[in-house]
């Protein structure tokens, strides 16, 4: 079912290509259903191949969702013209009266910096503020997940000893929970990080529901799922982490092979797709379970509801 985008969007005409329905604007407004809106706080350097990956897992439910892209205006981007973010894009400044069922925050290739030292990181502290009142459920990615827990909970990352690069293994602790509803006990997803977060660390009131031998944390959540953290990269497309192989080849000369990659650690091979179907279905639960199932019909009660701990 439908994702709403504004009809001009690259990334519209790239899904619909792959037979991905996603409405656009002009259709939607015919419709009378109480759409979910979501925000992505799209913070990756090649925005829009992120917004097309994620588009994809958005619109793989029955829900129709309106889709908006948040911009950090305190941060020149250097690998998207100025033109595409004016268009597709809001700032803070634009949204910070609206309400959303659901925001994304995605990674960022910024892990090796403190968190303090980011250029954007006081306006991404003032949307995790902001969103405490004004987002019923928020899916952390990667460096985003870092980022949340710290500005949130004072939560530190560690650096690894070698970059966790490549498709890993990941458990399902507990079976029964609605994220993982039709999952098998494991599956794989992709990971790209030189530091990681220790569950030790997590709060009293989360729950760890994946992690790997080689991963180590993949996945935890705020029992109450307004806050779900995910460490890996389910989003990432077939070639996602060839091009980093290639991009970081070329710029550093390293040739260190992403594990479990590519056939045979073949480069020239066309590397394997093995996570869609776990990725497909984690977007699909999140959205169902963690925002559609409990979100308030009128956005603007979130605030009045007890269970938000406020």
């Amino acid at each position: 079912m439908p994702v709403k985008v504004n009809h001009h969007l690259p990334a519209v005409k790239i899904l619909a290509s792959d037979n991905i329905f996603v409405m656009d604007d002009k259709r939607a407004e015919q419709q009378e259903i109480r759409v979910l809106k979501i925000l992505v706080v799209n913070l990756m350097p090649r925005k829009m191949v992120t917004e097309t990956q994620l588009l994809a897992l958005l619109s793989n439910t029955p829900l129709q969702i309106n889709v908006d892209f948040l911009y950090m205006a305190t941060h020149q981007s250097k690998n998207i013209r100025q033109n595409h973010l004016d268009t597709f894009y809001k700032s803070f400044d634009e949204i910070k009266d609206e309400f959303y069922d659901g925001m994304i925050v995605t990674g960022a290739p910024v892990e090796n910096l403190a968190f303090e030292a980011v250029d954007y990181w006081q306006e991404l502290s003032t949307v995790f503020d902001w969103s405490r009142l004004h987002v019923y459920s928020t899916l952390h990615i990667c460096w985003g997940a870092q980022a949340g827990l710290y500005a949130r909970y004072g939560i530190p990352k560690h650096a690894l000893t070698q970059k966790l690069w490549g498709i890993y293994h990941q458990t399902v602790e507990n079976p029964k929970h609605v994220l993982f509803r039709g999952f098998d006990d494991d599956f794989v997803a992709p990971h790209s990080r030189c530091t990681t977060t220790y569950a030790s660390e997590l709060p009293h009131d989360f729950e760890v529901l994946s992690c790997g031998e080689r991963s180590g944390l993949a996945i935890a959540v705020k029992k109450n799922l307004r806050e779900v953290y995910s460490f890996g990269h389910l989003e990432y497309d077939r070639m996602t982490l060839d091009f980093e192989y290639q991009r970081d080849k070329a710029i550093f000369g390293e040739n260190i092979m992403p594990d479990n990659y590519f056939p045979n650690d073949d480069s020239t091979q066309k590397p394997r797709m093995n996570w869609a179907s776990a990725a497909s279905l984690f977007f699909s639960n999140w959205l169902n379970y963690a925002v559609y199932q409990d979100t308030p019909y009128d956005l603007r009660d979130l605030a009045k509801y007890e269970y938000f701990n406020l």
